[in-house]
């Protein structure tokens, strides 16, 4: 019997930064590396990514990192793994090419080559487990699920999937595939949870596709397409209406760029007709009924650099009057108050809104339906639900009751929480592991903690207000009257009784302060920035970062002390080395 232990370090409570471990006796294999997109209250910071110390100081056991498919969620915090973590990385074709974009535009790792390159017929013996691999339906091409096979079962990684046999090749579930492996033991089935809540049949790929066609077709002038980088079944359906009806396109977006020339090199993009692809500088070429433009934005946001264009901010594009913006990608409940904001602005700037959904219910996830025949094609003894908040995992669990799973059967976890197998095939717990958000700003990682996130709101929100004052700390009295400047607090003009109402208290803590017999520079900086804090709320019911800034003023004679002192060293003949 093997020793296993499963563990989350993201992925669950949350939707994005998917990485879990599988542990067979002493080898890790660790399922998905990726990232999650800041929430709005993570002031300037780009994203957050797994906690890997636990994989770090267990380095040697570390058999290899598994990706199930190209996309942020899955492969984004990649560079960062590999730059501390020297394993060896799998996944499908397209799949590694993303990751290698991925690992090559990261100082950290561009060095990094360790990769290899799987599919379906694979089969990968580690000794102590058996790694093999099914294809699945989402909207990249060669996702993957991953199977672990022990002497103790199998446990099944699912990754993002959906039913949909009208899908093309290259994005099917391979069912024949499913069956063989419910065929044989499931001990632990960890299956993707973002749409359990819906019980709504996504529309078929044919049925978007003729959405998307005469949306172009009735636009009388440009077409500006927002969709993510990744989602090449929708770039594919855009490209191939754009051609039909004799549209140039236009590829903007750093990502948009390196993702289609790769996908097009590799066979996974379809382009018919390469010269009804131009460079987004010429755009001013072609008149306005002759263009699709396909733009993906800053790190996967491509709604907010709808917000651009419509600002007129956007290198290649603004929006004018006679466009259609279409969103071909669907925002999450999440993003409706930015969506709101965007469609405003692009109406503001001329343009007209459209979005993919509405009549159609379009998702890249297992909604209800799915979920279940998932759980029925292969017969697990254990559910783990993963990939989504607390209330999909909750949904998913009960779905899985509906259909006969004893609830000490399925475990909810949070991150970093480990659970193990008794000899009943029973799941007991087993500890936890360090699994904090680790959080990216811009070239820096894991420097950025709560308080600074916390200042950074206060910031945004309250601003900062600054008392300079000048004190003699060897006569213990004020030289120079305290100075208060503030931003983003209150309007200085208007308010210049309380600026200087504040001024006096600082003077009178500092006089308080220098009347005792100690002295220690954060100690006075302390008792400032307390009576100021104190008495601002009181006055405004606000919390500016106070930031308090005491000079020293030395005496001339100490002055002139010095300066002889550095004087006679700067003239001293130095010894020559022979």
């Amino acid at each position: 019997m093997a020793d296993i232990k499963i563990t989350p370090l993201g992925g669950v409570r949350e939707f994005g930064k998917n990485m879990y471990l599988a542990e067979v006796n002493e080898q890790i294999f660790v399922l998905d590396a990726g990232l999650k997109y800041a929430d709005s209250d993570m002031l300037g910071i780009d994203f957050v990514i797994p906690d890997i110390d636990y994989l770090v100081e267990n380095a040697d056991r570390v058999a290899g990192i598994f990706l199930t498919h190209g996309h942020a969620d899955s492969i984004g915090a990649l560079p960062y793994i590999v730059s501390e973590l020297r394993v060896p990385v799998f996944g499908s074709e397209l799949t590694i090419e993303l990751a290698k974009i991925n690992v090559r535009n990261y100082d950290g790792s561009k060095k990094f080559k360790d990769f290899h390159v799987v599919n379906e017929e694979t089969e990968i013996d580690f000794g102590q487990a058996v790694i093999s691999f099914f294809s699945t339906t989402h909207t990249i091409p060669e996702s993957m699920g991953i199977v672990i096979g022990t002497d103790s079962g199998n446990i099944v990684y699912t990754g993002d999937f959906r039913f949909d046999p009208a899908v093309a090749l290259g994005y099917r579930t391979n069912m024949r595939r499913l069956a063989e492996i419910g065929s044989s033991k499931v001990l632990a089935l960890l299956s993707s949870s973002p749409n359990a809540l819906s019980t709504a049949q996504s529309a078929s790929e044919h049925e978007i596709y003729e959405k998307i066609f005469d949306t172009i077709d009735e636009a009388q002038g440009r077409v500006i397409i927002a969709c993510n980088a990744g989602n090449l079944g929708r770039i594919q359906q855009v490209v191939d209406a754009a051609i039909k009806l004799g549209r140039h396109i236009v590829f903007t977006g750093q990502d948009m760029d390196q993702i289609v020339e790769t996908a097009t090199r590799l066979k996974k993009l379809q382009i018919e007709d390469k010269k009804a692809i131009i460079k987004p500088n010429e755009i001013s070429k072609y008149a306005d009924n002759e263009l699709v433009i396909i733009e993906t934005g800053r790190m996967g946001e491509p709604l907010k650099v709808l917000g651009d264009m419509a600002h007129k901010r956007h290198k290649w594009v603004k929006i004018k009057e006679g466009d259609v913006a279409f969103a071909v990608t669907t925002p999450s409940v999440a993003y409706e108050t930015l969506v709101a904001r965007i469609e405003n602005d692009v109406y503001r700037a001329g343009g007209v809104m459209k979005m993919l959904g509405g009549d159609l219910k379009v998702s890249g996830h297992a909604n209800a339906r799915d979920l279940q025949f998932m759980i029925d094609i292969l017969r697990p003894k254990n559910l783990i639900p993963i990939q989504g908040e607390y209330r999909e995992l909750r949904a998913h669990a009960e779905l899985a009751m509906e259909m006969g799973m004893l609830p000490e059967h399925i475990f909810i976890a949070k991150k970093g929480e480990s659970v193990s197998f008794n000899k009943k095939d029973e799941m007991i717990p087993a500890g936890v592991v360090p699994a904090e958000n680790v959080m990216i700003d811009g070239s820096g990682i894991g420097d950025i903690g709560s308080v600074v996130l916390r200042d950074r709101k206060v910031l945004s929100e309250d601003g900062i207000f600054i008392a300079v004052i000048t004190i003699s700390k060897s006569d213990r009295k004020i030289i120079s009257q305290t100075r208060v400047h503030t931003r983003g607090f209150v309007y200085v003009k208007t308010s210049r009784d309380l600026m200087k109402d504040a001024g006096n208290l600082v003077n009178e803590t500092v006089e308080k302060y220098l009347a005792g017999t100690t002295f220690d520079w954060s100690e006075l900086k302390g008792a400032i920035r307390d009576a100021l804090g104190k008495f601002l709320y009181n006055q405004t019911r606000r919390k500016p970062v106070v930031l308090p800034v005491v000079m020293e003023a030395r005496a001339p004679q100490e002055l002139t002390r010095r300066y002889k002192s550095n004087k006679k060293k700067a003239n001293k003949p130095t010894e020559k080395s022979e």
